[in-house]
């Protein structure tokens, strides 16, 4: 491709709204361009970075027997309902009304959509397994759009669904996907961490996240050196030991205007993990008091999986209702003595705990040496702590280390949720009716286009692998009014696009630092500047990623670019079932 027919509108400066590398380098690249808030277009750079990677996607599905359909991005509410989705969904939903008042919404994942797809269709023991993958936009009215197409309103997504007979099948399903999972991010040439992960809003029994390590990361994940654990912040679990103490007597404290963990922690001169904190939330619109050590965090997802409630339906509650159920102002509420029989919810770790403090649920109070059992008590829920970097990892391999990270791929063990909602069943060995066992399985393609960048890049611009790059070569031509320049020039791209290369020819009449800067900043991994030695028919073969610069022959430079790339290309074909999921 010449760069004089080519659409590039590079820019100097960084937008104004961005706030990571990647969202940063598309813009000025001109990868993408901001149509809103969360709303992107794919100018020519961009589309070719993400049809290689849709090639390399659709690749991996095909090699463990996926198999490519297209369904429409607009959703009927029937399905949703039929789920009892369109109501837990939430307000990340964009819904619509049509001309005839029948409601639909544009798709944020299609779970509901696969199940009715099949649900006629697959109607024997002797149709399945089956599994069917799409590569569509899909759509979520995210509260706060961020961090370029990292988190965007509309986004391409490949997302797959498996039909099986029983769970053992499901099983096979998901270490097939797990498998073609890790040879697409090797294809990308990602840089990436397979864990645990929440099932959250879309149910199921297990779920593992494939995230991309990168200093600009969305969300947190932990895992050890010394074993193959890893997990999401929202599902990592721990081990913590608790003293055993000889019981105390309870003690009612004045502790006047000491309303936080560490006001009371150094006015009693007691460590934060022997006081034990409330969380005072209205679920659904009723009163929930959450207890936890007073040296951690609420992790809300836990939560939220504990109740088996949607997060819209959650807020904290107001001081007015505080007050009626503790009799008492923010800041003093406890488990022992709350008003009018609210829901107490008590994390597993502090029925461990002995000689506590807690609020007494009275103005300027606290209680001292409190235990559960003996005064307070409530529902206990195994686990509901946020794990810190240092704490030791719940299979006792050793201590957890943090890392942020970019989400990439998720997988799911669906089971029976949505075929029994949907009705897709199908006639077993025996006869008998039974309902489809599912899975779900996604990979962000745009997420990846940032995860990639995140991890690939200087202070100059992207630094592509290969495999993902909008071009493999670029022909750079210091003057192309130069006769003998233009003309080498020409040589050398007639006979790399002969070698299969993909190359763009930068022939504009710019200055040569110009093209010099627009090269680095959009990071074609191999150069050939054509210069003032184009008369001895040489010219300068130079890399992006090793910085490699060198005066060379012509054949020599095309040699090189020709092997490297081809190099670069060898593709990873993952032998199945070397993972285990």
């Amino acid at each position: 491709m010449r760069l004089t027919n080519y659409y590039m509108p590079t820019l100097r400066d960084d937008p104004a709204d961005a706030e990571v590398v990647s969202h940063k380098l598309l813009v000025r690249g001109a990868f993408v361009r901001k149509q809103e808030t969360g709303i992107y277009s794919y100018l020519p750079l961009g589309m070719k970075v993400k049809n290689k990677i849709y090639k390399i996607v659709c690749d991996a599905m095909e090699d463990y027997d996926s198999v490519q359909v297209e369904t429409s991005m607009i959703q009927p509410k029937e399905l949703w309902q039929a789920s009892g989705r369109w109501q837990t969904f939430g307000p990340e939903m964009l819904k619509m009304t049509d001309r005839l008042g029948r409601e639909y919404c544009f798709g944020p994942t299609a779970e509901e959509y696969f199940a009715d797809l099949v649900k006629n269709e697959l109607v024997s023991y002797k149709q399945l397994p089956l599994n069917l993958y799409q590569i569509v936009e899909k759509f979520r009215d995210e509260r706060r759009p961020r961090n370029g197409i990292i988190r965007a309103r509309s986004f391409l997504m490949k997302d797959a669904y498996s039909f099986d007979e029983d769970y053992e099948g499901l099983k096979a399903a998901y270490q097939k996907m797990w498998d073609a999972y890790v040879q697409a991010f090797d294809n990308m040439r990602i840089d990436y961490k397979i864990v645990q992960g929440d099932t959250g809003a879309m149910g199921g029994r297990v779920s593992h996240e494939f995230i991309a390590p990168a200093e600009n990361g969305e969300g947190i994940i932990f895992y050890t050196d010394e074993s193959d654990y890893a997990a999401t912040i929202e599902k990592a679990a721990f081990i913590k030991e608790y003293e055993k103490e000889e019981l105390k007597d309870i003690e009612l404290v004045k502790t006047t205007d000491k309303t936080t963990i560490k006001d009371v922690s150094e006015f009693l001169n007691v460590p934060e993990e022997k006081l034990v904190k409330t969380v005072d939330l209205k679920v659904q619109g009723q009163p929930v008091f959450v207890f936890v050590p007073g040296d951690r965090e609420l992790n809300m997802a836990k939560l939220i999986a504990y109740l088996q409630v949607p997060e819209h339906e959650i807020e904290m509650m107001d001081d007015e209702m505080i007050l009626e159920y503790t009799g008492a102002e923010p800041g003093y509420t406890g488990p022992k003595g709350l008003l009018n029989n609210p829901r107490i919810i008590i994390d597993k770790s502090i029925t461990k705990m002995t000689n506590t403090v807690i609020g007494a649920n009275k103005k300027d109070h606290h209680y001292m040496n409190a235990t559960f059992g003996r005064d307070f008590d409530g529902e206990v829920a195994e686990d509901l702590l946020t794990a810190k970097e240092g704490d030791m990892a719940i299979d006792g391999s050793g201590k957890l280390k943090s890392a942020e990270g970019i989400e990439v791929g998720n997988i799911f063990q669906l089971g029976t949720k949505y075929s029994e909602s949907i009705g897709a069943y199908y006639l077993d060995r025996d006869g008998k009716q039974k309902p489809i066992v599912m899975g779900s399985y996604g990979i962000g393609v745009s997420r990846s286009i940032a995860a990639i960048i995140e991890q690939n890049y200087d202070e100059n611009g992207i630094i592509w692998p290969t495999t993902v790059a909008p071009f493999e070569a670029i022909i750079t031509t210091i003057n192309i009014k130069d006769e003998e320049q233009k003309a080498l020039s020409e040589e050398i791209y007639e006979k790399l696009q002969k070698n299969g290369i993909d190359v763009l020819f930068d022939d504009r009449q710019e200055r040569a630092g110009v093209k010099f800067n627009d090269r680095d900043l959009i990071g074609i991994p191999y150069r050939i500047t054509v210069g003032k030695d184009s008369g001895d028919k040489k010219v300068e073969y130079s890399t992006r990623r090793e910085g490699i610069n060198e005066k060379v022959e012509v054949d020599e430079a095309i040699n090189k670019v020709v092997e490297n790339v081809k190099a670069d290309l060898v593709m990873t074909r993952h032998k199945p079932g070397t993972y285990e999921a």
